[in-house]
């Protein structure tokens, strides 16, 4: 059957309308359980949220799922998703959920799913689960149903392995430092991590009530946390988004640091301490030129994958890379953590701070991007991309830019959107060639 559930990142959509229901919820409980019923052991799940009101609806439905197939239930509570994935290792579970709609807005929510290695399921997996969800599925024998309890420790284990992840011989001492948690998942975890490392924390969106998760503030509304650390003097802001798998960096001059120079801070840091495996890190075609040639300039290759953060894994673990991201803030440490994490990556970004000596600004702005122009085009149908003069202003583009730039043009997996970017050393020329290519894309969904 065709993907009408699963997206690039799980399953989301608007709480209580099409995919995001209780009674979808339920299914997935039960078609993930019996995806995993494996073995005559006793099977279990372990269950996390962000703080969206929708999270109580969507945890019950899943337990309800889940225990009606026999599986067991450990809540968390809310959490981050790389404590969800973690704690699937840690606990033995055979599954892991994350109920989070990420940087979405509170009337959004999603669900996502781990296997027991703590790795996002795989495409197989999904699809399995998928078909599971149209079939009346067998339930467990009345004896068999499973139980559900919540467990007080969760928070307390992944802070542990938050700071375990500084190297033993740094300290947060002396460093001011804003956290904002959008409201989300980390509004307890992260600002504890960091003070307990000795940082004199300000923390800011952590008064979740439901409804203002990721409302103007976190890594993707920047205002707030410029603003405060600013005003506070603060070294560094670091901001997560809902369910903390992203970071965005603000130095202390209020000055936005994105995940291009987050790689490239953490890439050339381990590859000077010689921890960086791959001899490169992995990004997506979204980063910036600089980056790559940031990289080149230290004798490291840039590994580009497709947008979305399973796929930056994927290619991670297929070239035995341990460090890749996404410009928007995506981080994935592999020899801390099995997916984005934000809390860890802030914290390699405070240690290069604290062993460099400098300040923020000076360290994290480590080359000048490209001028970079992104624009979006929506059409009613069709396929706008096989139109032969689409294809022919795309192919004129490319020549124009070889050398000096690069275009990037996909349509978007969600809505009927074709995204046209190019970037390079002529701020005029990039404006040319993606409006160019824009007009030609407009006028073919017209015909």
């Amino acid at each position: 059957m065709g993907r009408n559930y699963f997206g690039t990142d799980g399953i989301r959509g608007h709480t209580n309308a099409g995919v995001m229901t209780a009674a979808t919820a339920m299914k997935v409980g039960q078609a993930a359980g019996t995806r995993f019923l494996r073995g005559s052991h006793k099977h279990r799940v372990v269950i996390g949220k962000d703080t969206r009101l929708s999270g109580y609806m969507l945890e019950n439905a899943l337990v309800a799922g889940f225990t009606s197939v026999g599986m067991d239930v450990i809540l968390l509570g809310p959490m981050p998703t790389p404590a969800v994935a973690l704690l699937t290792r840690e606990l033995r579970a055979d599954v892991g959920v994350m109920i989070s709609a990420s940087h979405n807005p509170y009337e959004d929510n999603g669900i996502k799913l781990f296997g027991p290695d703590g790795f996002k399921l795989s495409d197989a997996d999904e699809a399995a689960i998928e078909a599971m969800l149209a079939e009346d599925l067998p339930l467990a024998p009345a004896p068999q149903i499973g139980r559900a309890r919540r467990i007080e420790d969760a928070r307390g284990r992944y802070i542990h392995a938050v700071k375990a992840s500084l190297p033993d011989d740094v300290r947060l001492d002396g460093l001011k430092i804003v956290v904002d948690c959008a409201n989300g998942a980390a509004y307890q975890v992260a600002p504890s991590a960091i003070w307990e490392l000795g940082a004199e924390v300000v923390a800011v969106g952590v008064t979740p009530n439901g409804t203002n998760i990721n409302d103007k503030c976190g890594s993707t509304h920047l205002d707030l946390i410029k603003e405060s650390v600013v005003a506070s003097g603060a070294d560094i802001g670091i901001a997560l988004d809902g369910d903390a798998d992203r970071l965005i960096v603000v130095d202390e001059k209020g000055q936005t640091v994105d995940g291009d120079q987050i790689m490239a801070l953490i890439g050339s840091q381990l590859a000077a301490r010689g921890q960086l495996r791959g001899g490169g890190i992995v990004a997506t075609v979204m980063s910036n030129l600089g980056l790559e040639r940031f990289l080149d300039s230290k004798g490291l290759n840039l590994v580009r994958a497709k947008v979305g953060d399973r796929y930056v894994l994927e290619a991670m673990r297929a070239g035995g890379y341990n460090v890749g991201g996404e410009q928007s803030g995506h981080m994935i440490m592999l020899d801390h953590a099995t997916t984005g994490d934000g809390t860890i990556a802030a914290l390699q970004v405070l240690a290069a701070l604290v062993k460099s000596g400098q300040r923020a600004s000076e360290l994290m702005h480590l080359f000048d991007p490209v001028p970079q122009l992104l624009k979006n085009v929506r059409f009613a149908g069709g396929k706008p991309l096989d139109d032969a003069r689409v294809r022919a202003v795309i192919a004129e583009a490319e020549a124009q830019l070889s050398g000096r730039g690069r275009l990037v043009i996909r349509p978007s997996g969600t809505e009927p959107v074709i995204r046209v970017m190019a970037e390079g050393d002529d701020a005029g020329e990039v404006d040319q060639v993606v409006d160019a290519i824009c007009a030609a894309v407009q006028e073919a969904a017209r015909a």
